[in-house]
């Protein structure tokens, strides 16, 4: 069991989890369905990260969800490449790739084999690991719950690179997603609004809010407006 400690200002901390193998894989199903219901289904998972250094725990609050090629926003929209093969399933997979020579992002595939659909995790609120998190993150990375607030973060945090790309988040022990029903979140307490970064896509596709957070969460990578 891991017993958490929660500060007033939001900030989480962990104590060393006395049990650490009662956390529990997600069920492939709840990837391997739509990427819209997957994206909001994914909040309050657990994102585990087995390394040499130790392990790193972060609670994803939030998302973004990207459809196959017809979705311009989509690495899909060019259809099956060497770069955005794993998009194209199975469901469960990571799709790890680089942005601007420098950050890593995190995407879990989902949907059916062959719909290249996937979901950004975008931010992750730190839950063990505190340490080794800011070790790689650096001295100015901010305060504990914002040290993975961004799909760039999220990676430098948790230690997450190319080297992870293809690899089965359900069952591998490198890197993993792990239940946590005591954290799911509610529907009303899901924000929603449109993805971010996403304008070359069209107004069509820019404005879907397909972004999704844990409402109130000092952890998203930006605050969400307008109605949930």
């Amino acid at each position: 069991r891991m017993t958490l400690a929660v500060h007033p200002a939001g900030e989480t901390t962990s104590e060393q989890p006395d049990h650490p193998t009662t956390l529990q894989p997600i069920h492939r199903d709840l990837v391997a369905r739509d990427v819209v219901a997957a994206a909001r289904g994914l909040l309050g998972s657990l994102l585990v990260r087995e390394a040499a250094d130790g392990r790193r725990i972060g609670r994803i609050v939030e998302t973004e969800a990207y459809a196959g090629p017809e979705d311009r926003a989509s690495h899909a929209r060019a259809g099956r490449t060497e770069r955005t093969a794993v998009m194209f399933g199975p469901a469960g997979r990571a799709y790890v790739y680089l942005v601007y020579g420098m950050h890593h992002c995190l995407n879990v595939v989902c949907g059916d084999d062959g719909a290249a659909a996937a979901v950004l995790v975008r931010a992750v609120e730190p839950v063990a690991g505190l340490e080794r998190m800011r070790s790689r993150r650096g001295a100015a990375a901010g305060s504990d719950v914002r040290l993975a607030a961004g799909p760039g973060r999220t990676c430098q945090a948790l230690g997450i690179d190319r080297a992870l790309d293809g690899i089965d988040l359900v069952s591998d022990d490198r890197l993993w997603l792990a239940r946590d029903p005591a954290s799911a979140p509610e529907d009303h307490d899901i924000v929603c609004g449109p993805r971010v970064g996403v304008d070359y896509a069209g107004p069509e596709w820019a404005t879907r809010p397909w972004r999704f957070g844990v409402a109130g969460s000092a952890a998203l990578s930006k605050p969400f407006s307008g109605p949930r």
